[in-house]
């Protein structure tokens, strides 16, 4: 794996981590009411899918379970149509995306018997 890759997976997994600590133990009307890490989260969201889209296509082909495409599109969504911009959605990807990307993440950077 190109060594910018590595780089770009473990920004990808500290946005996930910090996004993942912003959510936890919180509920739903709480980040409703929150514009503060409504943007935030949005951000973070946004720098995942920035930090993917560097990722080399050899990188991603390697890694099919996890979802390039998404990850990047959710990124356009944010940047090009702020406008539009659904916190329901970012609250969903925080909350059930999120977990398991930083599990698959992690597995790239440190592989089983590291």
């Amino acid at each position: 794996m190109p060594a910018d890759d590595m780089v770009y997976i473990g920004h990808m997994l500290d946005m996930a981590c910090k996004a993942n600590d912003k959510v936890l133990g919180l509920q739903k009307d709480a980040f409703d009411g929150d514009e503060n890490r409504q943007l935030a989260l949005a951000h973070l969201v946004q720098t995942i899918g920035e930090a993917a889209a560097r990722v080399s296509r050899n990188t991603r082909e390697d890694n099919p379970d996890i979802p390039w495409r998404e990850i990047t599109g959710m990124r356009n969504k944010i940047v090009h149509d702020y406008m539009g911009l659904d916190f329901d959605v970012v609250w969903e990807v925080a909350t059930n995306d999120l977990p398991p990307l930083i599990e698959q993440l992690k597995s790239i950077i440190l592989p089983p018997g590291d």
